[in-house]
């Protein structure tokens, strides 16, 4: 039966809400109509579900089979654990079990898979090379998880007596979509920034907890309300500003906004020794060295706590009981707390339990200690929803199915575990009816009577002479370290007793266990701590043991780098340098991080052309000039270091230069020239997206002298259309033609689904770079005859387009810079009579950009009243483009007039059209203007990249078309 090609997909059983789906329609399209010679993939057979996200006859649709009856299928998927009962022997099943920790809960099951002879694939510990979980839903838990809390805000705020835009917002399963979640998030963003928020609730302070796919998911919904993010340091002087709002005298006074404040583990504790900074690699390893202060510095000026960072006991609680009783009493502002990653009694000590979609929120009130289930009273409301992602159905489905059909045709033809590749091999719990090497450790856990042991340890009743108390810390689980451990204890000779164990709920915490390791021989514990201080440190050959021979603290999480430079010591290592944070440099990181790791090597070789096996191990630097932007690309990359540099500091850009073999210039145009120099002097290569200017031309024979490449326009565009470009034509000239006419249309556009704003595009990039194409002079040849459009009138000359493929695309396309570069370039320029590169939009693009132009908008020049101290808002910047009274009401009507009576647009439509992206873009928002923005052009781009920015789950299309006419 295993390995028969047959797929199953299970109705989920185990919660009323769980909607979601391993794999969409669309997925099983895919999957059966390639063909199973290139999927592995026969058969689908769906058990019906009248809850699913997904109607059953979607499914049939495609081509599955609607059957309770799995019995055929030799490979079955689901989301959640199935009930015991549907577990059918001699198969293989794919779902998140919670089982690879000996959870007791759930071992049962375990015992069930077992006793089934069934192989057990955990989606769990699935990981690729960097270390990270393949298949997870982080970011909708945050988003969802933050939308429902807003949805309550609105009606604890209204039993507290105050009316605010939140009471609009319903839950995030009521909305068919992310997209119509975020839309009405929107709208109570316009409204807090055209009507204001009572002055009694303000300010209103969230506060993040953590940095990862929770924090930034909740965020990302977060920053659709007009909002400041203020750093921890900054909230005394926010809470002061509060206090002054709230005088007497000023009760009609409202706030425009809301504050945002992320905190990470710096921001919770401080180390004892008063000489002594915060360490993060110290605080991990000894965080009985630190006290918490989160209750002291944060806690007092929050609103509202979003807590999204995993927690171990072993740590300082986030916010203890005691803590938040005496905050209560000194009036701290706190309304409540969004617990999304639901640390029943954790983190946040008097969260005691999980609550549910449908009844999300419980009241705690601090001075009686009660619990409460209801919004009237005293006290804060709680919610803790352990299923969050359920909410958002439909796309964390498309973003699951996404990653997992690219397993799935290996884990349904392959009956032979030890054939599949590493990454799924070692998500293997079980297979024929017993555990996997890998996690043999787990009869071990469950044999070690937890709940014993800590009287046994007081009673002195452990059956060896000698023992010793040992706490492991890192990726014992996910990882496997914890198998190497034990080994290492019984090997000796040593036992061992598990006193406590702390799991990591998420690829990138961290398990904690203690263990008493006993031995009859002193010197036999000696040898055991010896070698477990060795296995955690393996550059160290020595344990930090205590007087009394009670404790020993190891880090573990270290031996999975000692056994990658293992596997690689035979590898030549070569390091490069990307300059600039930005958009681009995350997957460019990502991918060039993983070259030389086993999952790179398929790519590697189609890339070359060979069969070679022989890749370097490279190391990435990311440099920036903030220190903090180049850490967040770097987060979870293995072999990426981040560094802060200024470029414009020759001795500093000299130093590291210096130390790698290439530089990735993803800095703007006007900075190359100088790496470029930096490159030639020590003689380092070059890449760059950008467009070669003059400058960059003038370097090319000292390139030469020096040895090195220089490459520049290696992106989409300029890059992988001049790619297609020559290979169409060296095509027509193997065939002895010539080319009479070249048309290339480029662009990167966001899938229908994503455009969903008034400028129906977003950024994939830096908006200050998008929106200066738009300014560009472009010249190109038509018909013999050369053209020159000025840069003022680019988007004025835009042009309706369609291509035949793609009838449902409405688009445009106005001219790319210089065209004619391209004829010489091409080898077309004495052939051609037509040489035309241009730029597509989706149809409407051109006549906003060309209105917002008009405006000012994008006036590069200081604009002196973003000079002043006293920082002006948005819309009072707006009014004053607009030539509108900064009292008067400001909405789509009045500023659609406003540029009519201006005379920027000739038709009413086109001002209508610009009035919505400038409402969109938050441009009339009471909210203040950064201080980094300096001119027109800052502000817009300000507003652009927040506001128009890709979520997660949202897709950019790259469409490209190149013709040309030959003649023989």
């Amino acid at each position: 039966m295993l390995g028969n090609g047959v797929v199953g997909i299970l109705s989920e059983s185990v919660n009323k809400w769980e909607r979601r789906v391993p794999l969409t329609p669309s997925h099983c399209a895919r999957l059966l109509h390639s063909g199973r010679d290139k999927t592995g993939v026969a058969r689908i057979v769906v058990q019906p579900s009248t809850k699913r996200i997904y109607h059953d006859s979607l499914y049939e649709d495609v081509g599955c089979d609607i059957s309770d009856d799995l019995s055929e299928c030799g490979l079955v998927l689901g989301i959640k654990q199935p009930k015991l009962d549907m577990i059918l022997p001699d198969r293989a099943y794919a779902f998140f079990s919670h089982t690879h920790k000996a959870q007791k809960e759930n071992m049962p099951l375990l015992d069930k898979i077992l006793a089934e002879r069934v192989s057990l694939y955990d989606y769990e510990l699935i990981v690729g090379d960097h270390g990270r979980r393949l298949l997870a839903f982080g970011r909708y838990a945050g988003r969802a998880g933050i939308i429902d809390f807003l949805h309550g805000l609105g009606q604890r705020y209204l039993s507290l007596g105050y009316s605010t835009p939140f009471l609009s917002l319903g839950a995030s399963y009521m909305y068919p979509s992310l997209a119509a979640a975020k839309a009405a998030v929107i709208s109570v963003g316009e409204e807090i920034a055209s009507q204001g928020l009572p002055s009694g609730i303000c300010p209103l302070v969230f506060v993040f907890t953590g940095s990862g796919n929770v924090s930034l998911g909740a965020q990302e919904i977060f920053k659709l309300l007009p909002h400041t993010f203020v750093e921890p340091s900054r909230l005394p002087e926010l809470f002061e500003m509060g206090r002054n709002l709230n005088s007497p005298g000023r009760t009609s006074k409202r706030l425009f906004q809301v504050y945002g404040c992320v905190v990470t583990s710096r921001d919770m504790v401080e180390h004892k020794d008063p000489s002594k900074t915060f360490d993060k690699a110290d605080y991990y390893a000894h965080p009985e060295h630190y006290d918490p202060i989160f209750h002291e510095k944060i806690a007092p000026y929050a609103s509202v706590i979003v807590n999204c960072m995993y927690w171990e006991k072993r740590f300082p609680r986030l916010l203890s009981t005691p803590q938040i009783q005496d905050l209560t009493r000194k009036g701290c502002p706190l309304v409540g707390i969004s617990d999304i990653t639901c640390d029943i009694g954790g983190s946040i000590e008097f969260v005691h339990e999980s609550t549910s979609i449908d009844l999300p929120f419980f009241r705690y009130d601090p001075l009686t200690g009660s619990y409460h289930h209801d919004m009237e009273g005293n006290g804060i409301i709680c919610a803790a929803v352990d299923i969050l992602p359920t909410e958002f159905a439909k796309e964390a489905s498309q973003h699951f199915g996404d990653i997992l059909s690219q397993f799935v045709g290996g884990l349904a033809s392959t009956a032979d575990v030890n054939k599949l590749p590493v990454h799924l091999k070692r998500a293997c719990i079980a297979h024929g009816g017993a555990l996997t090497s890998l996690f043999e450790y787990i009869p071990r856990m469950r044999n070690s009577d937890t709940e014993d042991t800590p009287d046994n340890l007081a009673n002195g009743k452990s059956n060896k002479k000698y023992t010793v108390l040992v706490s492991l810390s890192g990726h014992l689980f996910d990882q496997f370290l914890i198998n190497e451990a034990l080994d290492k204890i019984e090997a000796a000779g040593g036992s061992f007793h598990l006193v406590k164990c702390q799991v990591g709920q998420s690829s990138s915490a961290k398990s904690y266990s203690e263990l008493e390791v006993g031995a009859d021989d002193r010197e036999v514990l000696d040898q055991i701590i010896d070698s477990l201080t060795s296995l955690a440190n393996p550059s160290e050959n020595h344990g930090i043991i205590s007087q009394k021979m009670n404790k020993i603290s190891l880090k573990v999480g270290k031996l999975q780098e000692t056994e990658v430079k293992t596997e690689f010591d035979t590898k030549k290592r070569i390091s490069v340098l990307i300059l600039g944070a930005g958009r681009v440099c995350q997957p460019a990181a990502e991918l060039l991080a993983s070259i030389g790791s086993s999952s790179s090597c398929q790519w590697y070789k189609t890339c070359l052309g060979t069969d070679s096996d022989d890749q370097n191990d490279v190391h990435v630097i990311v440099a920036s000039l903030y220190l903090k932007d180049a850490e967040e690309i770097v987060q979870d990359i293995p072999n990426a270091t981040a560094v802060e540099l200024d470029v414009t500091d020759h001795a500093s850009l000299c130093e590291y230069i210096s130390q790698v073999e290439v530089v990735i210039s993803l800095l703007p145009a006007s900075c190359h020239v100088a790496v470029a120099n930096v490159c030639i002097e020590l003689k380092k290569h070059l890449v760059t997206a950008s467009y070669v200017d003059n400058s960059m031309l003038m370097l090319d024979e000292k390139a030469k002298n020096a040895g090195i490449t220089i490459l520049g326009e290696m992106g989409l565009d300029p890059g992988i259309d001049h790619m297609m470009a020559m290979k169409m034509i060296n095509q027509a000239h193997d065939r002895k033609g010539k080319v009479k006419s070249f048309t290339s249309y480029c662009g990167g556009l966001p899938s229908p689904a994503a455009a969903n704003s008034p400028l129906a595009y977003k950024f994939s990039w830096n908006p200050a770079g998008a929106i200066r194409v738009g300014r560009n002079p472009a010249i190109y040849k038509s018909q013999d005859e050369t053209i020159h459009v000025n840069g003022d009138d680019l988007y004025d000359s835009a042009v309706r387009f369609r291509i035949p493929e793609l009838p449902a695309f409405a688009l445009e396309y106005f001219p790319n810079r210089n065209s004619l570069t391209y004829g010489e370039l091409y080898g077309i320029e004495h052939e051609a009579s037509t040489v035309f590169r241009a730029t597509l939009r989706y149809e409407g693009f051109s006549e906003v950009m060309a209105t917002l132009t008009k405006i000012g908008l994008f006036d590069t020049e200081s604009d002196p009243l973003l000079e002043h101290e006293n920082r002006p808002t948005f819309r009072t910047f707006l009014c004053k483009l607009l030539k509108m009274d900064t009292e008067a009401v400001i909405g789509e009507k009045e500023i659609t007039e406003g540029i009519v009576q201006l005379g920027h647009c000739k038709e009413r439509g086109a001002a209508v059209k610009a009035a919505k992206t400038i409402m969109f873009l938050g441009l009339h928002e009471q909210t203040e203007i950064p201080v980094s923005c300096h001119s027109a052009f800052d502000v817009t781009c300000n507003r652009m990249e927040e506001r128009l920015a890709y979520s997660g789950s949202e897709q950019v299309y790259h469409l490209s078309t190149t013709e040309a006419y030959l003649i023989r």
